[in-house]
């Protein structure tokens, strides 16, 4: 029985664990004494402190100072803190493990003389943490859970740090990177279920409410990484139990899956009376933008905040299968296609059709010589295609200052090709695979069909009958869509065909229930909202989400690449600036690499964050999304994101802002090299950074869902000016960015004129191919009637009375109800009893005297009212 059960257990563990010698179990009672943890907490510091405790350790412990042990204490100081973590990569592991900060990340140095105090630790341990039975690891962490509790500040963090070196992945006895990460899942769990989280999270509240860390960083002159050390400590831990406990795998056991359904109901409702964790992460958004805690990390807080919600709400795939349930509930048709889906089969190149007329224009001759021989239109057509060619340029080369003064005026109406964009002549960022043979003009493959299927609102087939009966029958029949008598048979036809590709949404049906709730309040009764994760954040944020969007707002802001340093912007980089500034080129070339990556995180956190929120809104109800919307735009997001495109879009995608050898967790395996200026510069081999691209296209697609349908808002893309500014970022070749590029310009394109149309021929057909069609959308031309002046403030005005209604009726439910049974008895209404005020007892004859006998009555008029 013995034998089955350690059988069991050693089944349970890692591969490399049965590769290490055990110990005597007598030893095992000296690891509560001794210092199992010191040398990974003290050197995950990361500063020159660090490496004197370091110094203190090896003497502690009576071992030699070697040379190459003082050799590698100088690599730890002149490091630094620089140690760069890779994002949704690495072994073939999908964990994301950016949020690890260079100040917590150990350094691989330690690796070299750890294994020569290995022995020396042996003997005092017993054990090392790979080898230990769960019982005994559950018993560490209860000890170490136990020494949190202590009033003593510095041994608080001593134990924390002791915790973050278990989540990183035990990385002291690890050989390889999957190593690493596998261990680092596995404690992660096993924190969890011993109760770390909570333990971290009574933490987190006393530093939050640490008015002593707040207002000694409102002295300081300049703040540091070392104001924040405890509060970063503590978010690394509770990202990493986030992130790991979030990601499913099929190898999870059962006691895993639901310990992950625990975590995510504790992280999504309130426990014990307090607030989700997601709004205690806004507070402290928004007490950071206000000036009055400026030290918090605030990387590290949007980071937390966004994984927090993708694990309570879902992600991207997650609303996919909601909004497919919500459709099969409302009685819905299923969806026509998965919009995932299509996205991911779309190519970034031109249509087909184009390599023809490129390959017709580069053997045509030039149009010189084609004067007199073929018709004006010939020849219009040869000398458009001539100027594209000649305009090529190549798209990893900086554009001129010229280029982009032709472009902007190009959105003023004036008449150049130099801002047109060729999708085919240039090059994709990610190059398709060599093709066998070349592609003559007989072989040209046409598309078989478009990847959207159309759809056409209820309001576009009333708005077609209202014209057709006018047109034909003099008169209309209001929103009656079935009577067709005294048309010709072709609109028959074509009311048959808008029907048959009729798109009903939820926010439809969301808006119809909403309309009869306001106009039925007694007969329908009350509604009953059911108590979702959505529900319950947006209850939460409800009362201070103006300024939850203001705080995100300045953030992304001071974020961009393109925004200028001001006196009263917010500081952003209080957790990255050394105390030290940087004396050497080295140490400023990697400080301002770490600084522009510190940047592009926070604006990959912040647009993944409020996409995430729009979209999960809009689900759960459309004007809860519309409040959003309308707050984020009226704190000017529309102009942010467009002065966040207002830049060498192609540079930014591009840049390398990042170094390889300092990536976790291959900085704690692997000796580091000797770094340079020369392989700084270099960078990785990386064609393009993901984590800009993903940043780009979360924009946009925000972007797009504040103008969709709203013509006020579409004309501010207008009058800013942000057809040059889009059209410039087509020059990133890929198919999702280019698709909600192309949105944008769609629905602007009825306003921007003729002339712009006429010029940019090439822009309007990649708008035919890659956007889904609205049968009757006159987009193309502006003949709509949505094209002509509007009172767009009037349009505004109707959706934020809308919203209000909504609030009210769903979320400010008084005791005494305007609806509320009425006692119409004068006796029982008299005979009720009061509870009066102790001092009302003292004054009643002056309140009797007052309002009473010096009031005159007129008793005639009381007669006649009633």
């Amino acid at each position: 029985m013995a034998t089955a059960t350690a059988a069991a257990k050693g089944s349970r563990r890692h591969p490399r664990a049965g590769k290490r010698s055990e110990a005597s179990g007598g030893s095992r009672r000296a690891l509560w004494t001794a210092p199992l943890w010191n040398l990974s907490m003290e050197m995950q510091m990361g500063t020159q402190q660090s490496c004197q405790n370091y110094i203190a350790t090896l003497k502690t412990w009576n071992l030699p100072l070697t040379g190459g042990a003082l050799k590698k204490i100088s690599r730890l100081k002149m490091c630094g803190e620089y140690f760069f973590v890779p994002e949704m990569r690495g072994a073939g592991v999908k964990v994301n493990l950016q949020y690890l900060q260079r100040d917590y990340s150990p350094v691989a140095e330690w690796r070299c003389v750890h294994h020569k105090t290995e022995a020396k630790r042996k003997n005092v341990q017993g054990k090392e943490w790979l080898e230990l039975e769960e019982d005994a690891q559950k018993a560490y962490v209860m000890g170490l859970l136990d020494r949190l509790e202590v009033v003593s500040r510095e041994r608080r963090l001593k134990v924390a740090r002791a915790v973050l070196y278990l989540a990183q992945g035990t990385f002291g006895e690890c050989d390889s990177e999957v190593d690493v990460l596998h261990w680092s899942r596995y404690n992660c769990f096993l924190l969890y279920q011993m109760g770390t989280f909570s333990a971290f999270l009574e933490l987190l509240h006393m530093e939050i409410d640490n008015s002593q860390a707040c207002s000694s960083a409102l002295r300081k002159p300049a703040i540091s990484i070392a104001d924040s050390t405890e509060l970063r400590v503590l978010l690394s831990v509770m990202y990493l139990l986030v992130e790991n406990i979030r990601l499913e795998r099929e190898t999870d056991s059962c006691r895993w899956r639901t310990a992950r359904e625990t975590f995510r109901t504790e992280l999504s409702f309130s426990m014990h009376n307090e607030e989700p964790f997601a709004l205690l992460l806004f507070s402290m958004v928004t007490k950071f933008c206000s000036g009055l805690a400026p030290h918090f990390p605030i990387k590290k807080v949007l980071l937390l905040l966004w994984k927090v919600v993708m694990f309570t709400l879902g992600g991207f795939e997650h609303l996919q299968v909601l909004k497919v349930q919500k459709r099969a509930e409302l009685g819905l048709p299923p969806l026509a296609e998965d919009s995932i889906q299509v996205v991911k089969s779309m190519r970034a190149a031109s249509p087909p059709s184009y390599t023809l007329d490129l390959g017709e224009s580069q053997l045509a001759p030039p149009p010189s010589k084609l004067r007199g021989r073929r018709g004006s239109r010939r020849q219009l057509l040869t000398k458009q295609d001539s100027l594209d060619i000649y305009n090529e340029r190549d798209l990893f080369k900086t554009e001129e200052p010229a280029t982009e003064e032709e472009e902007e005026s190009a959105g003023d109406g004036e008449r150049t090709l130099d801002g047109e964009l060729d999708l085919l002549e240039q090059d994709p960022l990610v190059p398709p695979p060599p093709s066998q043979a070349p592609l003559s003009a007989e072989r040209v493959a046409f598309p078989k069909g478009l990847p959207w299927a159309p759809k056409v609102r209820q309001k576009d087939i009333e708005h077609f009958l209202e014209m057709s009966r006018n047109k034909f029958i003099g008169f209309t029949l209001g929103q009656d869509t079935d009577t067709l008598v005294g048309l010709p048979r072709p609109i028959h036809e074509s009311v048959k065909t808008l029907k048959q590709h009729k798109y009903i949404s939820i926010a439809d049906i969301q808006i119809k229930n909403e309309e009869d709730l306001e106009k039925c309040p007694m007969s329908l009764g009350e509604e009953v909202v059911p108590e979702t994760p959505c529900e319950i954040l947006y209850q939460g944020m409800l009362y201070s989400l103006p300024q939850y969007m203001i705080a995100l707002l300045k953030i992304l802001l001071a974020a961009a690449p393109t925004s200028k340093a001001k006196t009263d912007s917010i500081n952003i980089l209080a957790d990255v600036l050394p105390e030290e500034m940087p004396i050497t080129v080295l140490q400023s070339m990697k400080l301002g690499i770490d600084v522009n990556r510190h940047k592009e995180i926070i604006v990959k956190s912040i647009s993944a964050l409020l996409l995430l929120l729009l979209k999960h809104f809009k689900l759960n109800h459309i004007y809860q999304f519309e409040y959003v919307s309308q707050h984020l735009v009226f704190a000017n997001c529309i102009p942010l994101i467009l002065k966040f495109f207002n830049q060498n879009i192609l540079s930014y995608i591009t840049a390398k802002n990042s170094i390889s050898v300092l990536d976790y967790p291959c900085c704690t395996i692997q000796d580091l090299p000797e770094l340079t200026t020369e392989s700084l510069e270099a960078g990785d081999n990386n064609q393009f950074c993901w984590r800009n691209l993903f940043s780009c296209i979360n924009l946009l697609r925000l972007l797009n869902k504040l103008t969709k349908w709203k013509h006020s808002r579409t004309m501010m893309l207008v009058v800013f000016k942000s057809a040059p500014i889009l059209k410039r970022a087509l020059k990133v070749k890929q198919a999702m960015l280019q698709l909600y590029v192309l949105k944008l310009l769609k629905i602007q394109t009825k306003y921007l004129g003729r002339q712009w149309r006429k010029s940019n021929m090439k822009t309007m057909s990649a708008i035919y191919q890659k956007v889904r069609h609205r049968m009757n959308d006159d987009w193309a031309y502006g003949n709509d009637i949505d094209a002509r002046p509007w009172d767009f403030q009037a349009e505004e005005c109707t959706l934020r009375a809308n919203i209000e209604a909504f609030n009210s009726r769903r979320y400010d439910k008084p005791q005494d109800s305007e609806f509320s049974p009425v006692d119409n008895c004068l006796q029982s209404v008299l005979g009720q009893r009061l509870d009066l005020p102790e001092d009302f007892h003292y004054s009643y004859e002056l309140w009797l005297e007052r309002e009473v006998f010096s009031q005159p009555i007129c008793w005639e008029e009381l007669l006649q009212n009633h």
